[in-house]
């Protein structure tokens, strides 16, 4: 079945329709730019995602939270564990190594692999390295100690157990509080999105003649 054009979506709804569908596109952006790199949520559990390879990830901040489970960003600059627990069998097979680094380009949300490879000196932003290490139990684990807030960068790479192919994933997160610029940012597009329309539907003609009415 073939599915419809947006411009046919927008003729279908109406003018209030291709308001709510402007709104929608919005709300789909939002939740894509929320969903940082690899790590997406699935049915309130966070898997992280390395070509073929899914595992469940938490991160865990034992210190100052106790046993509350994060999925990316992390409230306090305190000792961190990530945990990745193998959902495929043959992730117990390869080597999985596990890099943090400090979001150097100011890259945010919306930092990909591709962004990671053109930055010259990765040793120097590096705040934590785990070489590649093979987990039989299928329960990757890491500590760190962080030792001041900001945005980073977690890289995680794998390989392919039979064919010379690597496998790259990163997650952007946050330390110390999340990062409140994308929401801002969407709450200036719904205001511009909804002032667009309040214009082109004559609302400053109703406006006035209120006014004048008044």
């Amino acid at each position: 079945m073939q599915l419809p054009t947006l411009s046919t979506t927008r003729r279908l709804l109406g003018s209030r329709g291709s308001r709510w569908l402007g709104l929608l596109c919005l709300v789909s952006w939002y939740a894509d730019a929320s969903a940082h790199g690899g790590v997406v949520l699935e049915e309130d559990v966070c898997v992280i995602e390395l070509g073929f390879f899914r595992a469940h990830f938490t991160i865990y901040q034992p210190e100052t939270r106790g046993s509350e489970e994060f999925c990316e960003d992390i409230p306090d600059v305190t000792e961190t564990i990530f945990v990745m627990d193998y959902l495929h069998d043959s992730m117990r097979e390869v080597p999985v190594d596990f890099r943090i680094i400090r979001d150097v380009k100011d890259l945010g949300v919306f930092a990909k692999w591709e962004d990671v490879e053109n930055i010259e000196d990765i040793a120097s932003a590096t705040v934590f390295y785990q070489p590649p290490v093979t987990r039989r139990d299928a329960v990757f684990q890491v500590e760190h100690q962080f030792a001041e807030a900001g945005q980073y960068i977690g890289i995680v790479t794998t390989r392919h157990p039979t064919l010379e192919r690597n496998y790259n994933t990163v997650f952007p997160f946050r330390v110390g509080g999340s990062d409140h610029r994308v929401l801002a940012l969407f709450i200036l597009l719904v205001v511009l999105v909804q002032g667009h329309f309040w214009i082109s539907g004559g609302g400053p003609a109703r406006l006035r003649a209120r006014l004048r009415a008044g």
